[in-house]
């Protein structure tokens, strides 16, 4: 997709097209890229458009199926719509811009990696690199909407070892640290905390076989808050409720002199997204949608993008629907119509 992506912006003019040594950060098998295109104007600030490169699995051999006005796959994989639809968008108006002869604001596409396991490449990326003063990321579903807001979002991992003990023989010299992550799960506030925040366990490892005690367990989940305060508060909650349970272990038998542990972490996966109402991306697509006679929704996201550490790295950067539905699924789709609805905004960002 890179080297296919990087030849077609060369053939299409690009001033410049350069790719990063973030592989070396994300084990992906290239890195981020960048087509930069200087336009012809001078009077406005230069802008970047970003989409992901890769896709989630099942994504080998689609085989994309047009019914009316809408794209989906076959079934057997999903559409990939998520990101190539953003792509698309941009190869069109580029091409449109070109053969229009029509002035454009300078301009550069920043293609990004492993997006999907967790922002990697846009986390490795170095903004100095670019000349754009602000962005978007064309990554979400819903029409004519503007995301200017998505929350932060910190790893949770609990480790509890226990003590080993054969299950049938000796089962009053063990530790069952299943037993104790199950008690602390039961305890932990989960799903829609509040209008900010989110908690999650999402999977659960641990033990070696039925007839021995498992001696280590580890439960993996998340927190999302678009407020730092909720956020910084539910991770403490969750690292006391676990240490609580941990610590209040007692040997009903008095035989083992051993106690339980816990290690407990909490690393960012991605920081918080926040744009002002007088940011660049915002009054950008306000002036955009007015030539268009046209009505743009700014709200709040739940989920993280690359748009996410664009923002904490100082590019102000709103991510823009492009119409796709049901993302991460066999079923993902997009109207032909939704996509030309957002290349008309990204033409006109890029003219007006």
């Amino acid at each position: 997709m890179s080297n296919y992506l990087q030849d077609l912006f060369h053939d299409l003019g690009a001033d410049q097209v350069f790719e990063d040594n973030s592989s070396r950060f994300t084990g992906s098998d290239c890195g981020n890229f960048v087509a930069r295109f200087n336009g012809t104007r001078r009077d406005v600030d230069p802008v970047f458009f970003n989409c992901h490169l890769d896709v989630i699995n099942p994504c080998l051999g689609v085989k994309v199926r047009r019914v009316d006005d809408v794209f989906y796959s076959s079934g057997d994989t999903v559409l990939g719509a998520d990101d190539k639809a953003g792509i698309a968008i941009l190869i069109e108006v580029l091409i449109a811009i070109i053969l229009e002869n029509k002035s454009f604001v300078p301009v550069e596409f920043v293609f990004t990696t492993c997006e999907e396991i967790g922002l990697l490449g846009a986390k490795a990326f170095n903004p100095a690199s670019l000349v754009a003063k602000y962005g978007y990321s064309l990554d979400s579903t819903g029409i004519d909407n503007v995301i200017v807001g998505a929350p932060a979002s910190y790893g949770i991992a609990a480790e509890i070892h226990g003590l080993a003990s054969h299950a049938g023989l000796r089962p009053q010299y063990g530790i069952n640290a299943i037993q104790l992550a199950s008690h602390a799960v039961s305890r932990l506030p989960l799903g829609q905390l509040d209008s900010d925040t989110t908690a999650n366990i999402g999977f659960i490892t641990g033990g070696t076989a039925t007839n021995i005690i498992p001696d280590y367990v580890r439960v993996d989940g998340e927190v999302r808050s678009h407020n730092l305060d909720k956020l910084s508060s539910t991770i403490d909650l969750f690292k006391h409720t676990f240490q609580d349970v941990v610590t209040g272990w007692h040997d009903p038998a008095n035989l083992i002199t051993t106690r339980p542990s816990l290690v407990f972490t909490s690393p960012e996966q991605y920081p918080l997204m926040k744009l002002d109402s007088g940011s660049l991306p915002i009054l950008r697509a306000r002036q955009a949608a007015s030539i268009l006679s046209r009505s743009l929704q700014f709200i709040q996201a739940g989920g993280g993008s690359d748009a996410n550490f664009f923002n904490a790295s100082g590019l102000p950067t709103a991510i823009l629907g492009i119409g796709m539905e049901n993302v991460h699924s066999v079923s993902e789709n997009i109207r032909l119509a939704d996509m030309l609805r957002t290349a008309e905004l990204v033409y006109s960002i890029l003219t007006c």
